[in-house]
């Protein structure tokens, strides 16, 4: 019988069927933070059973971690404990630890496929939503909470009820200033935030085969803000290309053995999807959100539209708009911002930096714009060095600070005023979510840094 990609990894990872219920899904990856994972750990202590599988499990501190002066002791009670919890557990427990100021650590969906944990057809589970980005390895990754933590860690396994699936197919190319980001919020804003509820989605077509790996990683990690559980793209040569040789891959013989499975995952040709929809990527241009959702996303160069032209419902647009202090209709471009993110999950390689220095290169960063610049990882920081990049942001007024999620969700001290405007590349715009009364413009780096560089929201394809 013909299977979805989804399928086959799906089933070949099923231990056991519960009759009219979830399966229980066996999992090759645990990826651990300090903020899931204190009380999962508190569960298996008072229980008097250890991780089932240290090997298989890989911690890291990144979201309520400072990411200036990591060498000091770390100021915030709360951060500090976490951080001080997930390193006793890690040690209680012979799992691997990544900690502040160890040379791998970082944002725990930049690490995992930096070091080769995530792999093509692996399933891999996270105490974070944003698991989905280890999808574009051709792997099954989905966020879990608190309480499923402590099952994987005390199992290995997860109870799950099997996802529908959704395939997406995007054709032709996408054009200049177009990036994998402008590509994902394009799509969410073509779905809304609830069009992919209960669905695994696959990434297919042109446009995805195109791309880079951490373009692919950009557009799974998304998939959570349409509502999907994750997101997948089948591994080809450029996947096997940018994890050959890395610390946890397979070598040698090992090696050309799972290259022989591995070259078996894709979908077969006449496999059916739950649901199915194709775009043209020459439709794409760069995109901006103006609301309080990520599917509420536009076009840079068109006007906020009406609240009937969009899924979202007249009094949530209202009140979206009212919190932005934007009206319908009006021009994106020209609106004045304060601050400028680049980082998070979804945009903290170092392609992102790349993209972003191409255009603040030669020109100063607007005065009154406050820009924060955070790494993924140590690895993306030293290749920032090491490639000159770190000059150019330096010669345009940028500074640069240590790993970390940062101004994402706020946890930490990297918290945008109430009030201001913030142009990001981080993944959520909900009210708050970048600090209480913050207002979030979701864009991808090059829209970050043409606003960083005029103070205003432009389209960076006017810069290059």
């Amino acid at each position: 019988m013909s299977k979805t990609l989804f399928d086959k990894v799906w089933d070949s990872h099923v231990v056991q069927q519960i009759e009219d219920g979830p399966d229980v899904l066996f999992i090759d990856r645990h990826l651990v933070h300090e903020v899931t994972s204190p009380v999962a750990f508190l569960g298996l202590k008072n229980r008097g059973i250890k991780v089932m599988s240290p090997k298989r499990t890989f911690a890291t501190a990144d979201h309520n971690t400072p990411t200036i002066n990591q060498h000091l002791p770390v100021a915030d009670p709360l951060s500090a404990n976490q951080l001080k919890a997930l390193e006793e557990n890690a040690k209680a427990h012979n799992i691997s630890y990544w900690g502040l100021g160890h040379e791998k650590n970082g944002i725990v969906h930049v690490i995992g496929p930096e070091y080769g944990i995530t792999q093509p057809g692996a399933t891999i589970v996270c105490g974070d939503s944003h698991t989905s980005t280890h999808g574009a390895f051709g792997a099954i990754a989905f966020g879990i909470g608190t309480s499923e933590v402590e099952m994987v860690l005390a199992t290995q396994c997860i109870m799950q009820p099997k996802p529908k699936t959704m395939q997406v197919n995007v054709n032709g190319s996408l054009n200049k200033g177009v990036t994998p980001k402008d590509l994902a919020l394009f799509i969410i804003s073509k779905l809304s935030t609830s069009g992919a509820t209960g669905y695994f989605v696959e990434y297919a077509g042109e446009v995805f085969r195109s791309i880079s790996m951490e373009g692919r990683m950009t557009v799974c990690n998304l998939s959570i803000e349409m509502g999907a559980r994750g997101g997948i793209i089948a591994p080809d040569e450029k996947t096997f290309e940018y994890i050959k040789d890395l610390e946890f891959t397979p070598k040698g013989a090992a090696w050309d053995k799972a290259m022989t499975y591995w070259s078996t995952l894709k979908t077969d040709e006449n496999a059916t999807f739950d649901k199915k929809y194709t775009f043209d990527g020459d439709a794409i241009e760069p995109m901006i959100t103006y609301g309080t959702n990520p599917g509420m996303g536009m076009g840079i160069s068109g006007g906020i539209p009406t609240a009937e032209s969009v899924d979202v419902g007249a009094a949530t647009f209202k009140k979206s708009l009212d919190y932005m202090g934007y009206k319908q209709g009006e021009s994106m471009i020209g609106k004045k911002i304060d601050f400028v993110f680049l980082g998070s999950c979804t945009n903290g390689r170092i392609e992102d930096f790349r993209a972003f220095t191409e255009i603040v290169e030669g020109k100063k960063k607007a005065d009154h714009v406050t820009a924060w610049l955070v790494p993924g990882s140590h690895k993306v920081l030293n290749a920032i060095k090491e490639e000159g990049l770190l000059k150019t942001l330096e010669a345009a007024g940028f500074e640069l600070r240590e790993p970390g999620c940062s101004a994402c969700l706020a946890m930490n001290d990297d918290k945008i005023p109430a009030g201001k405007y913030a142009v990001s590349t981080s993944n959520r715009n909900f009210e708050g979510r970048q600090g209480p009364g913050s207002r979030t413009l979701l864009a991808s780096p090059k829209v970050a840094a043409a606003a960083a560089v005029t103070g205003v929201v432009t389209d960076p394809r006017s810069l290059s």
